[in-house]
């Protein structure tokens, strides 16, 4: 018996291996556990009798009858051992890999209805004697394998390398000797990806492997099938001493990868000033661009890399070449917010004008990052000529991205507030959109609305009204901004003419904010005035638009421009039309009601009241409205009126007051 009672009995051992070979380590050890825990109870009987003497009759049967070992692991075991699995040359159905969450990976056998038939650990391939004591670096078994008749160097193993390979992945120096001395000829195969084992070595960052095979005439342009040579893998790896030994054995230093990038461009985005000189003594070229027109200055500019944009820029590079898609090195700094190579760049006089193919000059697109400190840097040196041949300020972008900051350092440098989008600009959005105002209100930002309004900004200048916009969002701020600078309240929309104050249509729903628009001047009698009178009227046919709650009427309609009680009859605005009317009422005197307004008067019996102030004007003042409700205990005002009417069409305030 082996101490903490687990038999040692070597038989039994092997017993158990190859019952439970299959299992995991878990399993094993809780079997384990479970056959120590009743070998102990079997050698201390006394143990047991205490142990036993409180469990049920059931537990004591089955502690004292322990079964064979066989059985103990079938019942005490989640998952017992499986059956053999199929052959995969004759089984009928689809084999699949996975892997579990311990990194595992297991083959799962399913039938063609996609029923899972079994579950098995991945056969591991047998490691081939010659690349096993390569990869362990047993050199003695190597040569001797090496230098026996019967072994075919030339022939890859199981993953497509040659022994070559594997002596280069490894970084077997002494290996990869023995192995070239044996068969020269490897030294510039290709692995089944197109790898070489100079490109193998490189990648591998293993120095002294690279020396063996430049120094036993290893091609150093050979690609893999990304056309990458060992010289480009070397400076993706960084390694200055690489590339030094390729370059002393006639590395090709112009070769591009399959995305046209060469070796500089390369050691430029890793920032290698010590690789980018060796490269231009050997006689690299950093004109030479890659499949989009980008240059190794470019991707300097672009990375942020200062000391390679100031080493090519001393050597001659272009400072204002462009990319396919017009950027330049300037536009592309300042896109990445990299304020250092914008100053460096700049103090080299690069061109500041130069639009990309969307037609923004650097300065749009500061503005559009928001980059406070960039834009400062490019006003000075961007014409505002060119910004308006542009058709769109820096101001626009500002003003869409909520660039409160840049806005106010652009409008301190004198860019005009009232700039408009061009035609072809406009029409990119769907409300022809034009002024920076128009942005800032769209996007509710009241600081931004401020800002530009006080600057001169002309609230009157879009084709849709800013106040409208301010109006359909029910944003009272923005409303009393854009009144207050001179915001016609009276406007009309060209695209969609009415006979009454276009705004109406988007204030309506928001009494408070209809009430403040006829406060300032809106025109009420207009919507009393109907070329049909109290003649019928036509059925009107109403569709709502989802974007911007415009009516589309009949073409006739249209021609001479919708009546108000027209408007009024739409579905989702007609509930609403008694305290509508009521409100309109305040502000003109006798007016003759037409036939459809008085028909939404009489739908609703609590309404019929307010026919009578149509041909009898009075205004309600508080006193009206506190006679009118005394038992209140408080003084009402005006703006109960005016109460939100979501939930009722009727509010109880209004029926109080025109009992």
């Amino acid at each position: 018996m082996a101490a903490g009672g687990i038999s040692a009995d070597p038989s039994l051992i092997f017993e158990d291996y190859s019952l439970y070979s299959n299992l995991s380590d878990d399993q094993v050890l809780q079997i384990a556990m479970e056959r120590s825990l009743n070998d102990t109870h079997s050698s201390n009987p006394n143990a047991t009798s205490n142990t036993t003497s409180n469990l049920n009759p059931e537990v004591r049967h089955n502690s004292q009858n322990l079964p064979p070992a066989q059985s103990v692991a079938h019942y005490s075991s989640p998952n017992p051992p499986s059956e053999k699995p199929p052959d995969p040359k004759t089984f009928d159905g689809t084999i699949s890999c996975f892997t579990t969450g311990s990194g595992k990976r297991m083959l799962a056998y399913r039938r063609a209805d996609g029923s899972l038939v079994h579950t098995a650990p991945e056969p591991e391939e047998e490691e081939e004697l010659l690349f096993k004591a390569i990869r362990v670096g047993d050199v003695n078994r190597v040569k001797i394998m090496a230098m026996c008749p019967g072994t075919n160097l030339m022939l890859p193993s199981k993953s497509g390398w040659l022994a070559i390979h594997q002596a280069a992945w490894y970084g077997q120096d002494t290996c990869l000797r023995v192995l070239l001395s044996a068969q020269p000829g490897t030294i510039n195969k290709r692995t089944e990806h197109g790898e070489s084992a100079l490109l193998l070595a490189v990648s591998r960052q293993e120095v002294t492997c690279v020396q063996v095979l430049l120094g036993n005439g290893a091609d150093t342009d050979i690609t893999n099938y990304d056309k990458e040579t060992p010289l480009y893998k070397a400076c993706e790896r960084d390694s200055a001493a690489m590339v030094a030994a390729l370059l002393n054995h006639g590395a090709a230093v112009n070769s591009r990868c399959i995305q046209g990038c060469t070796a500089l461009q390369e050691s430029v985005v890793r920032n290698n000033v010590e690789i980018c000189e060796m490269l231009l003594k050997a006689g690299a070229k950093h004109n030479l661009t890659n499949m989009y027109g980008i240059s190794p200055l470019f991707t300097a500019a672009q990375t942020g890399q200062v000391a390679p944009l100031r080493f090519l820029l001393k050597h001659g590079a272009d400072i204002n070449s462009q990319a396919d898609d017009g950027a330049t090195a300037l536009y592309e700094a300042a896109k990445n917010g990299h304020e250092e190579i914008v100053r460096l760049l700049l103090s080299q006089n690069a061109d500041a004008n130069k639009p990309g193919k969307s037609g923004l000059l650097p300065l749009h697109i500061a503005a559009q990052r928001g980059s406070n400190t960039i834009v400062s840097m490019l006003i000075p040196a961007t014409s505002k000529a060119r910004v308006r041949r542009a058709g769109i300020s820096p101001l626009h972008v500002a003003a869409e991205r909520n660039r409160d900051d840049v806005l106010e350092v652009l409008i301190e440098a004198g860019f005009d507030v009232n700039a408009q989008l061009s035609e072809e600009r406009s029409q990119l959005y769907e409300d022809r959109r034009s002024t920076a105002l128009y942005f800032s209100v769209i996007n509710n930002n009241i600081d931004a609305v401020s800002m530009l309004l006080a600057a001169g900004a002309d609230p009157n200048l879009d084709m849709l009204k800013p106040l409208m916009v301010a109006a359909r969002q029910s944003c009272i701020q923005a409303t009393i901004l854009l009144v207050k600078h001179g915001a016609d309240v009276n406007a009309c929309i060209p695209t969609h003419p009415t006979t009454f104050p276009a705004i109406y249509m988007f204030s309506m729903k928001y009494l408070p904010m209809f009430k403040y628009l006829l406060d300032q001047g809106g025109h009420a009698r207009s919507c009393f005035d109907c070329c049909y009178g109290s003649k019928p009227h036509p059925p009107i046919k109403t569709t709502r638009s989802e974007r911007d709650n415009s009516y589309f009427l009949e073409e006739t309609q249209l021609r001479r421009g919708v009546q108000f009680c027209e408007m009024i009859s739409a579905p989702s605005i007609c509930r609403w039309a008694g305290p509508i009317i009521d409100i309109l009422l305040d502000y003109v005197g006798h007016v003759t009601l037409c036939s459809r307004l008085m028909e939404h008067l009489d739908s609703y019996s609590e309404w019929s009241i307010i026919k009578e102030k149509a041909g009898h004007f009075t205004a309600v003042t508080d006193a009206d409205l506190q006679a009118a409700d005394p038992a209140a205990g408080r003084t009402s005002t005006c703006e109960e009126v005016t109460v939100a009417w979501s939930s009722d069409p009727v509010p109880a305030t209004w029926r109080r007051i025109h009992r």
